[in-house]
């Protein structure tokens, strides 16, 4: 197989925000946290929030149907995105929304005391919490999988650790901290040997690399529209059509409804029946524009820039005898690190006064700090725009930090 070709494109001007008040380079490494908006997605929300808007579902009028069939096209087209159909993907609020319905509706009606759910030491908070408030409402017990030396999901150790007891494995995709790529096929057959399902959070891996639900074999999906350069309050759920033909409604209210009387309620099928209210229509337009963005560039693409990006930091970094490298060598789009006797935070202070932004703290995952042994990391990540100069401004940033801390 061909390798895919590199990305020649200056993104500047189709990023407003990655330029400064005073017209500066602003060097954004946080993508994993958000990414920037292209001018394709921010034009698609205000022409959908200004002279195309109008309510959903509802209106007779010609400029309600001609909203509702985009909003049902923004709905395929982000089912496609990841290889799915459109009467599999829910519109959530986000990821954490997405995983809190499953857990609430397929997580209330299937567990009971004495099951069992799988998750992982990396996990993203949002990935842990719905499920200890679902076990602690049903029973279940949770177990956590260890991480291999390099920091990834130890599938060796799950594989042992998963009995007929466990109904539910929910693992990162990759990892929003140390940038580590599930092996997630292996993961589901692990899964379905037991009889359990596999959720995957696709934060991280839907906008870096290529997706196919069918390929990874799992049973849900989550992922969020902002860190696929779109906007912010909107994510989606993909789950196979007979699971959620099974699930309960997650909230009542308009919209998710067939039939309402005072002696009771009939619901509407499909993701129609979890989506409770107005939608979020502007937003779901913006999204699918996001997706078409990243399609037309190449997902291929997209990930084998950001890992020849990743390559070159980490083995800037991995020259520095004072700096600790967390994650595997061919970590996905993050460089997570750590130099002694400098506090990330303080690390994060200093480059930002160089128009260098990078996340310093727990991430949202405090299990792994407390597993890797410290209180933070400093994290580097990447997008479709970033470029060398990110690194070099970033490398630059450092030396001066170490200067500043005695150690240049």
């Amino acid at each position: 197989m061909n390798a895919p070709a590199a990305i020649q494109r200056d993104f500047s001007a189709e990023f407003p925000g990655l330029v400064t008040a005073d017209g500066q380079p602003w060097h954004y490494l946080d993508t994993a946290a958000t990414a920037q908006k292209p001018r394709a997605v921010i034009d698609a929300m205000a022409r959908a929030m200004g002279e195309d808007y109008a309510t959903v579902h509802r209106g007779v009028y010609a400029r309600s149907a001609d909203m509702t069939i985009a909003y049902e096209a923004a709905r395929r087209t982000v089912a496609r995105f990841i290889g799915g159909h459109e009467d599999e993907l829910i519109f959530t609020r986000g990821a954490t929304e997405a995983i809190n319905l499953v857990a609430q509706t397929w997580g209330r009606a299937n567990l009971k005391a004495g099951d069992r759910i799988l998750l992982s030491q990396l996990e993203h908070h949002s990935n842990i919490v719905p499920w200890q408030m679902v076990a602690q409402e049903t029973g279940a017990v949770i177990d956590v999988c260890p991480l291999t030396d390099d920091h990834q999901i130890d599938l060796d150790a799950a594989e042992a650790m998963l009995t007929e007891a466990h109904k539910l494995v929910a693992f990162g995709h990759v990892s929003n901290v140390v940038g580590s790529l599930l092996d997630a096929p292996r993961a589901a057959a692990a899964a379905y040997k037991v009889g359990a399902k596999l959720l995957l959070d696709g934060c991280q891996s839907a906008p870096h690399m290529g997706v196919d639900v069918a390929a990874l074999a799992c049973d849900f999906y989550v992922f969020s529209a902002h860190k696929l350069y779109g906007p912010t309050g909107i994510g989606a759920l993909w789950a196979k059509a007979e699971l959620l033909a099974d699930m309960p409604p997650y909230q009542g209210g308009g919209a998710m409804i067939d039939r309402v009387t005072f002696a009771g309620t009939t619901y509407g099928s499909g993701p129609q029946r979890f989506e409770a209210g107005t939608p979020a229509i502007t937003e779901a337009i913006a999204f699918a524009a996001a997706a078409d963005y990243v399609s037309a560039i190449g997902p291929d693409r997209i990930h084998a820039h950001e890992q020849a990006l990743v390559a070159r930091l980490r083995r800037e970094l991995g020259a520095m005898n004072d700096v600790t490298l967390f994650g595997p060598a061919d970590s996905a789009g993050i460089v997570s690190f750590a130099i002694d006797d400098i506090h990330p935070h303080d690390l994060g202070t200093i480059l930002d006064e160089s128009n260098v932004a990078i996340r310093a703290g727990h991430h949202c995952a405090q299990p792994l700090m407390d597993y890797l042994g410290v209180p933070a990391t400093a994290r580097a990540s990447f997008g479709l725009y970033s470029t060398e100069a990110d690194v070099d401004a970033l490398l630059a940033g450092i030396a001066r930090t170490r200067k500043i801390f005695g150690k240049g």
